[in-house]
């Protein structure tokens, strides 16, 4: 008597071949719910440093800048471990933030990991383009004047301060005037991150200096009143006329955080308010100091339409308020 397949049952009371077939199916199933668990996850992630995976609703006007990004590329040497060191953000992959996002100027910041050495910011202006790209360096008070002119010449147009914590710091607060004296006659600035309570203390200092100040990241004010003082010391600096603020890095002036940062909303229109034509904009990319979780770009970015609903206003922030400080040609 020849055996049939679809009636023989095992010892165990299945069917063989049926349950050869709900194996297959099963490791079909699972297979597929894998691949497809595994696609959302590389679609989330799918750009360097930076969550999420949509394209901003903002569109960028022609020669948008991103005022304010940095590059970690192990190319070149840390010597300041200490400070916020994300792991590797190229010039390749901001371009894939560039391109979400739609801007096409950029101002590259040098990390305080790297010290004073500033090629991995030279060598990105250079990668990027040096029509559409500048940089802000990070130097000491002895360099020299041919040193300067090389740093000029290499797309650099400021001088940043990174103290807000000075124990990561590579420069000093004595140091902001001499350098300032020292690059206000090839029209650069100074570009400032210190906590409040030091803004106070340094007020009649920053005030006096030769050159423009630009405070970064809406100069990371805290709810308190040390941060009413230094938001006063700012807006009276704005009102001066020789002073910037960039709209940057909404995260770290926040506790409602994503998507809407709301909190953060009167203290950017302020300063639009008071100076719309010395406010620039910065995505902050790689975001450094978010250890955890990345900002969604694409949300920061929307937040400028949230803050500044006139086209107009847009206009100055995104292209010509930037043209001027870092001095692109149209």
């Amino acid at each position: 008597m020849a055996y049939n397949m679809d009636t023989e049952v095992s010892m165990d009371g299945f069917n063989p071949r049926r349950r050869a077939l709900a194996l297959s199916l099963a490791a079909g199933w699972m297979a597929g719910s894998w691949n497809s668990a595994m696609a959302q996850a590389a679609e989330s992630h799918r750009f360097s440093n930076s969550s999420g995976s949509e394209n901003p609703a903002l569109k960028a006007p022609p020669l948008a800048c991103d005022a304010h990004i940095h590059i970690y590329d192990d190319k070149f040497p840390i010597v300041n471990p200490a400070a916020a060191l994300p792991r590797q953000a190229t010039v390749d992959d901001y371009l894939q933030i560039q391109n979400r996002l739609g801007t096409t100027r950029t101002v590259i910041v040098q990390p305080s990991n790297y010290g004073t050495d500033n090629r991995v910011t030279l060598d990105a202006i250079a990668r990027l383009g040096a029509a559409k790209t500048r940089g802000i360096a990070v130097i000491s008070t002895d360099i020299s004047e041919k040193e300067l002119l090389a740093l000029h010449r290499g797309g650099i147009r400021g001088v940043r301060f990174s103290l807000f914590e000075p124990k990561n710091a590579v420069t000093r607060v004595d140091m902001i005037e001499p350098v300032a004296t020292r690059i206000s006659d090839l029209g650069w600035h100074v570009q400032l991150q210190m906590r409040s309570d030091l803004i106070v203390e340094q007020a009649e200092t920053l005030k006096r200096l030769p050159c423009p100040v630009v405070f970064d990241h809406m100069a990371r004010l805290p709810s308190t009143e040390s941060g009413r003082e230094a938001h006063n010391v700012v807006r009276g600096m704005l009102d001066q006329g020789r002073t910037w603020v960039k709209v940057s890095a909404a995260y770290l002036n926040t506790k409602v955080g994503p998507p809407t940062y709301e909190d953060v909303t009167a203290m950017a229109q302020s300063y639009i308010a008071a100076a719309p034509e010395r406010v620039v904009w910065g995505s902050d990319w790689p975001h450094p100091t978010e250890k955890t979780h990345k900002p969604d770009d694409a949300q920061l970015f929307d937040l400028l339409a949230a803050w500044v609903p006139d086209k107009r206003a847009l206009q100055r922030i995104l292209v010509d308020n930037p043209a001027t400080l870092y001095g692109f040609q149209a």
